[in-house]
């Protein structure tokens, strides 16, 4: 589509125990031939969601059986990995990739953080600050000596990948901001075309302007599935993405754009339908699309990807 870039989520999250409508969390290969689907059929770009499998590692082997699509993280959650450790991991993905890997982080949740991992989430926008700044320099080459209230490193910088972008799910004005100014630009879930045109893209676009930088890439997220009843379609993504609703990140960007839930924002009916309310989407200043591609029926996934390519070639 002409202005926005097309991709879509080759491993996704589906909430535990899986929801109907999609498949439990994918294994490697699954998500190999996933990414390798999306190459064949076009499509710019391929997210792997960090869920069970690792999305750097899973990025990296998807890197050397694919030679064109971009491969990206959406997202790889920044508490409990320190940011040398990460940059080191994706710099090596980024040489398994040949320059088409893009780093994707990501705060997590504060309930997965401390209840499941056990760790701080103590001023959690500070420590993304930190994490760009030390990771962000050094996926460019840079020798690096911080001292931060969060993190320490010193390091000479990795030479041996290409420059490696990083966007930042960002939701709040401050991670908005970061995202801006240290970041590439930021991935968004849940969040409507209003409240993109509105609050997303301009905060993130100021904070890159204030900063120098180029105009942030806006990757946002939304449910899709073409179908023949847009009723029916709506159904299904009521049964597939009800769970996000009660993440309170999530809540607070729906509750902006006026939705219940997640499958308020579904993107459902045929092909033209379909095809017109991702128009809405790019006109709302988003440069990248991630469907989530969820089974409405028989033809659904098969039809919604087809429609992805085909609108990719338009790009």
């Amino acid at each position: 589509m002409r202005g926005m870039r097309i991709g879509a989520m080759a491993a996704e999250g589906t909430g535990d125990p899986p929801v109907p409508g999609m498949s439990g969390p994918p294994g490697l290969d699954e998500i190999v031939e996933n990414v390798q689907r999306f190459e064949a059929l076009g499509l710019d770009t391929a997210w792997i969601a960090n869920i069970e499998i690792d999305a750097v590692t899973a990025s990296a082997v998807a890197g050397t059986a694919t030679s064109r699509i971009e491969i990206a993280t959406g997202v790889t959650p920044t508490p409990m990995r320190h940011p040398f450790a990460l940059a080191q991991q994706a710099a090596t993905a980024q040489a398994a990739c040949g320059g088409r890997f893009t780093l994707g982080v990501g705060l997590c949740h504060r309930g997965m953080v401390e209840n499941l991992m056990g760790l701080s989430y103590a001023r959690p926008a500070r420590q993304m600050k930190e994490y760009l700044e030390i990771t962000g320099p050094m996926l460019q080459g840079q020798a690096m000596s911080y001292q931060g209230d969060v993190y320490t490193t010193r390091w000479r910088g990795l030479s041996h990948a290409p420059t490696t972008e990083i966007i930042v799910a960002a939701m709040g004005p401050i991670m908005l901001g970061h995202a801006g100014r240290l970041a590439r630009g930021t991935f968004v879930w849940a969040t409507g075309p209003n409240t993109l045109a509105d609050y997303v893209v301009p905060t993130i676009g100021a904070a890159a302007n204030e900063a120098g930088r180029p105009e942030p890439r806006v990757a946002a997220g939304f449910p899709i599935s073409v179908t023949d009843s847009a009723e029916a379609g709506y159904e299904a993504a009521a049964r597939t993405f009800a769970h996000y609703k009660d993440i309170p990140s999530y809540r607070g960007m729906l509750d902006r754009e006026g939705k219940p839930g997640v499958e308020d924002l579904a993107i459902t009916g045929d092909e033209a339908a379909v095809s017109a309310q991702l128009e809405v989407v790019r006109d709302a200043g988003v440069t990248d699309l991630v469907a989530f591609v969820y089974d409405t029926d028989e033809r659904s996934r098969s039809r919604t990807e087809a429609l992805l390519g085909a609108l990719s070639g338009e790009s």
